[in-house]
């Protein structure tokens, strides 16, 4: 199996922001990310897009000389894309009354590796996901039915609503003399 790497470092935005775009090409084919990233609005979006184009390039290069065989881009998945943090870059603007605020430049490392032959890891992990959220949703119903209170007990709304209803009428001193 046959795992390349591409890497672009110092890509002016933040890593935050870069990996809101990478969550949604993780674990997908290569062809497929590529159209994901080509309609994602996200300005960094350009940026991953040019490293999971250097990613694909690199592993047709890699499968060229050293296995001496053709590597096709349908065969590649994501398997792995993550945004590092980079160096900031500190700058001083003008404020107020003599005064400067500091703004903070963010730059990130981008990284994406593509697998050759991965799509039914891929879908193994998705399955064993949908598996597991649907465990939780289980095991969530289940503990919230098992909270039922004990016979006898109610709860304190129902108490108050209770000796409201029960509770004998005062009267007034006006009504108590006539």
């Amino acid at each position: 199996m046959l795992e390349v790497k591409a890497t672009s470092k110092y890509v002016r935005t933040s890593a935050q922001k870069a990996g809101l775009v990478l969550e949604l090409i993780r674990g997908k084919k290569a062809a497929d990310a590529l159209s994901i990233l080509h309609f994602t609005k996200k300005s960094v979006a350009r940026d991953i897009e040019k490293t999971l184009r250097s990613a694909i390039a690199n592993a047709v290069n890699v499968a060229d000389k050293n296995q001496k065989r053709r590597l096709d881009e349908d065969d590649l998945v994501v398997s792995r894309a993550y945004a590092d943090q980079g160096p900031s870059q500190k700058r001083v603007r003008p404020a107020p009354m003599g005064r400067a605020y500091q703004t903070i430049k963010r730059t990130t490392h981008i990284s994406v590796c593509v697998v050759e032959g991965a799509e039914r890891e891929a879908e193994k992990k998705a399955a064993r996901t949908d598996k597991a959220a649907a465990k939780s949703a289980r095991a969530s119903r289940a503990t919230t039915s098992a909270k039922a209170k004990p016979a006898g007990t109610t709860d304190r709304a129902a108490r108050t609503r209770k000796s409201k209803t029960e509770r004998p009428q005062k009267k007034s001193a006006s009504q108590e003399s006539k």
